[in-house]
């Protein structure tokens, strides 16, 4: 990954970021600006090995004193920084089927976006931290066909990028159009079994060619045809398949759009992106909005939640 906006930080001290991260939360008062410049501008291996040296230097846990330091989405934000990479989405996924109510849109954004690897990866380490199965776990919050289509992406088994069969891409192309524009009623395992499991660069061609056939972008036909979970589910698919950048783009425009701002998914995307892309999300941003992502920030944020905000943004577009 090279197109995000945080890189390893050279030369780079543990035990000096280790002592100053300290130095700034004893005593009375904490000094915030110190503990967001670090985290912001370290890489989460880099602040991994920070944490270990805070723990060897002074015996204490660097997120539970940032816990007991700082307050509100401030302290979200500094906590998500800290937390291994690998954990990242299966700590998520765990938040988002815990307790009262599952939270559709974690689930969505997160098994729509991931990589075949990266989902396999995430499996793996649920059941490591958790010792529970993450599609059973999944399984038991939802249900019809957007379970099905979670769990058709928790398979992790599209099929690789090879070849382009032209004559494979008419027939897909042409189920599609049968299973719902030209059906009384819709046929969703079609789309579910064709969106879920074929190859991205099959499917871009699909698209295309189902635009020739239908006259409608397949975006238009699933927003006709479905609704509730399993479109926002295919939706998702349909623009990550398209351009995943394109997608985090759109996802933190409307977290910011509007009156309020949805931070959990602010927050998320822009830790989860940010040693990956946020540099193309920033330019997808600026293309299909004309925004710019710096300064969505700058209005619908305040204090040092926005300093550090801004610190992982990585400077404006204009």
């Amino acid at each position: 990954y090279t197109r995000g906006t945080v890189t390893a930080f050279a030369p780079f001290d543990a035990r000096a970021d280790a002592e100053a991260l300290r130095k700034a939360m004893k005593g009375m008062g904490t000094d915030e600006e110190t503990i967001l410049k670090i985290l912001t501008s370290r890489n989460n291996t880099q602040r991994q090995e920070i944490a270990a040296a805070f723990k060897t230097l002074f015996g204490r846990d660097l997120v539970d004193d940032l816990k007991s330091e700082l307050t509100g989405k401030f302290e979200t934000l500094m906590v998500s920084l800290m937390r291994p990479t690998y954990i990242f989405d299966a700590h998520a996924l765990k938040h988002a089927i815990k307790g009262a109510g599952t939270n559709e849109k974690v689930l969505t954004e997160i098994l729509a976006s991931r990589t075949p690897a990266e989902v396999r990866n995430i499996k793996q380490v649920y059941q490591q931290e958790y010792e529970a199965n993450l599609e059973d776990k999944i399984t038991g919050e939802t249900s019809g066909h957007f379970q099905r289509l979670l769990v058709v992406l928790l398979q992790a088994n599209r099929d690789p990028d090879s070849r382009v069969d032209e004559s494979l891409v008419e027939q897909d192309a042409q189920v599609l159009f049968r299973a719902g524009e030209l059906k009384w009623g819709t046929d969703e395992e079609k789309f579910i079994t064709i969106l879920g499991t074929r190859s991205v660069a099959h499917l871009r061609r699909v698209f295309d060619k189902y635009m020739t056939i239908s006259g409608f972008q397949i975006e238009e036909t699933i927003d006709r045809e479905t609704s509730g979970d399993l479109e926002k589910l295919l939706l998702a698919v349909v623009k990550c398949i398209r351009s995943v950048p394109a997608y985090f783009a759109e996802t933190l425009y409307y977290s910011m759009k509007g009156a309020g701002t949805d931070d959990d998914t602010l927050i998320r995307v822009m830790v989860s992106r940010s040693e990956i892309d946020l540099l193309d999300i920033r330019q997808e941003l600026r293309k299909n909005f004309a925004k710019s992502l710096y300064q969505m920030i700058q209005k619908d944020t305040s204090g040092d939640y926005r300093k550090a905000l801004l610190l992982l943004c990585g400077g404006d577009d204009d």
